[in-house]
This record gives structure tokens, sequence and C-alpha cells, in this order.
């Protein structure tokens, strides 16, 4: 299956943008290289956003939440129902992420992509159902190609809408009891590693838990060995709603310009799976923090990835880029406020 809009060419990073922030850091009252990785991502967000002094200033979270047919494999330590009570609660504002955007005054969105339970009308709630949820991937593909290309186009419309709102920055979160599995089958069939390297806690599993995951995803790609050929095979087979609707996003991001602030171990299983689609989108793709889940290294390694932080977050829901904005927002006031040595009368070094 091919959708044609997944292919077409990212945007070009500016160049000219890129080579005016390297000159700018110079010539800062520091010695050069002195703020490490603050000097970096500020360079790089100048090159996405095609300005010598990036800002963030205008930041959009959004969540997309759908359930998971595995789930019926016992994988969670919490039901199913969980994803449309946590929706509620995103609605209500009272989410770990909720809490973390109203403190950040960025705004919040979620996306129900496709849970089980249609949770209706809902402020701050948008409705792009796929389907009621994935099919059990032990036993048939999690998706038909229609859902597969609706849950794609849900990532897409989200961020046109961004565009539209000139957000300087996009994050995505995720919502779904079980996704940690289909995440964990991704990454195994994509990186051809076994699950058992893959699978982590998830919600909290104890070491059997985490054994019987991974015997649940081996079950899964034995089924679907002979489908895995491409890797929108690999995610119509073993993905989730949501994980589609975020590599939908991350392409079509990059496409218009936006930055993308990545998350953790789900999101990043999106993102591998977006650059394989279409390996040019992988330089608007910062990643934020290095997650407690135990396959998240692997993907960072394949994405060639460094993230900013690492303070063993595993909550998912975008907490971890949320947590890392104010570091990046730090960065590019750094760089656009610093005097440089011409300005303060300040000697520079040799």
């Amino acid at each position: 299956m091919t959708i044609d809009w997944l292919k077409q060419p990212a945007a070009p990073r500016d160049e000219a943008a890129l080579a005016a922030a390297r000159t700018r850091q110079g010539v800062l009252t520091k010695p050069p290289g002195a703020l490490g990785r603050l000097e970096e991502v500020a360079i790089e967000l100048a090159g996405l956003q095609g300005c010598e002094r990036p800002r963030l200033e205008r930041v959009r979270i959004v969540v997309f939440a759908a359930d998971h047919g595995v789930a019926e494999e016992g994988v969670s330590a919490f039901p199913q129902a969980v994803t449309a009570e946590m929706i509620r609660n995103f609605a209500r504002g009272g989410a770990a992420i909720s809490v973390l955007a109203r403190a950040l005054d960025t705004e919040l969105e979620v996306v129900d992509v496709g849970a089980v339970t249609d949770v209706g009308p809902l402020p701050g709630v948008v409705s792009r159902r796929a389907a009621a949820g994935t099919a059990n991937f032990c036993f048939y593909p999690a998706m038909t190609p229609e859902q597969l290309a609706a849950a794609l186009a849900a990532g897409r419309e989200v961020v046109a809408a961004a565009c539209d709102a000139r957000v300087q920055l996009f994050i995505g979160g995720e919502m779904g009891i079980a996704n940690t599995t289909a995440a964990t089958a991704l990454a195994s069939a994509a990186l051809q590693l076994d699950p058992a390297l893959i699978a982590g806690a998830g919600t909290g599993l104890d070491a059997a838990g985490v054994g019987h995951k991974a015997e649940v995803v081996r079950r899964a790609l034995a089924l679907h060995r002979d489908r895995l050929d491409t890797p929108e095979a690999i995610l119509r087979h073993l993905g989730g709603l949501e994980i589609a609707a975020l590599a939908g996003a991350y392409i079509a991001a990059a496409q218009a310009r936006l930055p993308v602030l990545v998350d953790g171990f789900i999101t990043t299983a999106a993102a591998l799976i977006a650059t394989r689609i279409n390996p040019s989108i992988r330089p608007w793709l910062l990643f934020s923090h290095a997650s407690a889940e135990r396959g998240h290294g692997r993907l960072l390694d394949a994405l060639e990835a460094r993230p900013l932080l690492n303070l063993d977050m595993r909550l998912g829901e975008g907490s971890g880029a949320a947590t890392t904005l104010s570091l990046l927002r730090l960065a590019c006031r750094l760089h656009g406020e610093m005097a440089t040595f011409a300005e303060a009368g300040v000697s520079a070094g040799n």
C-alpha cells in the first residue's frame, strides 16, 4: 500500500540561517562551546525555522489516543477502559500533560483516533476516529488499509491546523492501553531484533509480565512475517491508530517546515517508522529525553538521535518532550538575547 503524500520530500533546512546562527554563537560573550548542547540546539532550530534567532513562543502539544486489540492478551497492568477515562481526564485538565501544558503556557489538544469507547464531545478533544481500536494483531492485521490511511491523515490534518496557527514547534504525545506492546512489535520488526531486547515494563509490569509481552509480540511477528516487507506494512499489521497518526504528523510537519520535538518510546517508534517511509524528514526531528523503557535506547541509536534529558521518565502523553521544552526555550533566549563581545565592550578571546 502506498499513500502518495507520505513520499513527498521534506522541506530543506535553511543553510543561510544555520550559518548565521553558528556565526552568532561564535561572538557571544562566552567561550566558544561553553553552553554545550544549548548552543547546538539553538543553531539547529535556526536552520529549521529559517531565522538567525529562533523562537518558541507558539508551541502545540497534541495527544493522539486510541485502543489496541492486543490488550486482550493481558499485556498491560491497566484495563482497556483507562484509555477513554484518560481522554476525559485530559479534557478536565487533570493529566500530567495537562499540568505541564498550563505551566508552559502551551496549547494542548487531544485527538481521539480510535478509542474503543467514543467519549463524545469534550472540551479540547477532537474526534478523528479511524476505528474503535485496532484488531488483535496476534490473529489479524492491526488495521485495514483504509483505517491506516485515515489514521495517517488524522496526523496530517492536525499539522495543517498547527501550521495555520503559525505554530513554531510541534510536540506529539500518545495515550492507549497496550501501546507499548504495539511499539515493541514495530521496533522489533523494523530493527529485526528479538522482542525480549525491546519489551519493557510499560504501565508497570513485573518481570513475568514483560516476558509475556515479548512472547505475545513473537507470536505476532511469526504470524505476519511474510507481509512485513515495507514500513507501511509493518505499521498496518503491528501498529496502533495513534502511532500511525503520530507517524503521519511527523512526515507532514517536515514537509511543512514545522520542527518536531519527539517524546519517548512510543513516539520514537512512530518516528522510526516515519523515517523509514520518508527518510528526508529526519532533520526535522529533535529528540527530547531518554525514556526508562528498555527498548528506547535501541530506537534512538537507529535514528542516530541524542536526547537532551535523561530523567527516567516513562509516562508518555508527550510529558518528556514538554519537560524538555523549557530547556529549548532557554536555549533560544540565550542565543537571541546574550550580548556579543562588540555590543558589550568585552575583549574577545584568541
